[in-house]
């Protein structure tokens, strides 16, 4: 492990239920592995919180993705899913970035939290990095940096695509649409056709469209901690 450089800390919804349909939902399994997977080719830590701490609900269980089967039956990694951080007891000082998963639960949970908008505040305005793929950015739509402006504002991103949303029939049961939303917030958000990869760095700011982009969000993150160790 780099004992050189801090972790970077996963952030997992807690929230279980795509809203009035009661239907399950969770943090999405493959957003979590596949970034993990780049990160640990290069010996990154990685420590993970949730909202509410514990373990959080998980969406996406495809055993047939054989680097979600890898970690889903590796004991270091379910025993550190089974007991994730309360975000709110995260000292930020502690992480060179953030990494936000997707899922639909995070519509929920992510946007209006304190902890959230803390934590990712703390973390950039000290240098740091800020991550997040598929429904993850819904934790930047609301994170103000100190002189009061979004972060987003004025910076490229990507995220679920209304599009996709609307494809997966779930536009009248998300609390908001996302890449509308975060365009709203100043942010200039960049689609790629539905369920491409699709990965867009705006200096600390990585961040992904849908789970096909996961890996790509985890690639790109490992480069930039990369280079800041370089320089």
């Amino acid at each position: 492990m780099n004992t050189t450089l801090k972790p970077i800390l996963f952030v997992l919804t807690s929230h279980a239920t795509k809203g009035a349909s009661g239907e399950p939902t969770g943090y999405y399994l493959s957003e979590v592995t596949h970034p993990l997977e780049e990160l640990d080719k290069a010996d990154i830590a990685v420590e993970f919180a949730s909202i509410a701490g514990g373990e959080p609900p998980v969406d996406g269980l495809d055993m047939n993705d054989p680097v979600n089967a890898r970690y889903w039956n590796d004991d270091k990694f379910r025993a550190a899913i089974r007991q994730t951080h309360r975000l709110a007891d995260i000292d930020a000082n502690r992480y060179s970035g953030i990494f936000f998963a997707g899922g639909h639960g995070t519509m929920w949970d992510f946007p209006d939290s304190p902890a959230v908008q803390q934590v990712t505040r703390d973390i950039y305005e000290a240098g740091g990095l800020v991550s997040a793929v598929c429904h993850g950015p819904s934790a930047l739509v609301n994170v103000k940096l100190s002189d009061g402006s979004y972060l987003v504002e004025g910076k490229q991103v990507s995220a679920f695509t209304d599009d996709e949303e609307r494809e997966v029939n779930h536009e009248n049961t998300v609390p908001f649409l996302l890449a509308s939303t975060l365009e709203q917030r100043g942010a200039h958000h960049q689609p790629a056709p539905n369920w491409t990869a699709h990965v867009v760095v705006d200096g600390r700011l990585i961040t992904g469209q849908n789970p096909q982009s996961a890996s790509g969000v985890g690639m790109a993150l490992r480069e930039a901690i990369t280079a800041t160790m370089q320089s």
